[in-house]
């Protein structure tokens, strides 16, 4: 069974009621029960971990070599200035995607550069929570068509 680490980064805890009109009003623990039932239907083992702290986020991304098939992150901030969880990322030479609730393009110009983009399969920005499992979705295509490393 193929084995997914979903690592969410800083205040991504916060959702249900941070900036609702940006994130939406699904709670994290809402959308990880729904990753874990799209995970369910293809036959796949997920993992959940939320960290606010880029060191957790860098041991997680780690720990994921040798049991994980492929990473699932929603880096948040970390996205746009996190030379370690890149160096993370393409250190542990997994396949993974990156996920954003918002569409970063039509945010803030800082948003508009992600240093972890380069270092993975693809990118899926703007769709909310459904970007989670249509992440799971392309991520379980990928390694079942004998796909490794980005």
């Amino acid at each position: 069974m193929k084995r997914i680490l979903v690592i969410n980064g800083p205040n991504l805890n916060t959702l249900g009621w941070r900036e609702k009109q940006v994130y939406g009003t699904m709670t994290l623990a809402e959308i990880e029960r729904s990753i874990a039932r799209k995970a369910e239907s293809l036959g796949v083992e997920v993992r959940f971990i939320q960290s606010n702290h880029e060191g957790v986020i860098i041991d997680e991304i780690h720990g994921a070599r040798g049991t994980a098939d492929g990473i699932i992150m929603n880096p948040g901030a970390f996205t746009h200035y996190s030379v370690a969880i890149r160096d993370a990322l393409a250190a542990v030479d997994l396949p993974g995607i990156e996920v954003h609730l918002s569409n970063v393009y039509k945010r803030e110009p800082f948003r508009h550069v992600s240093l972890t983009a380069p270092v993975m399969l693809g990118v899926i920005a703007g769709l909310g929570p459904i970007g989670y499992e249509l992440a799971l979705e392309a991520l379980v295509s990928h390694l079942r068509q004998g796909g490794e490393s980005q």
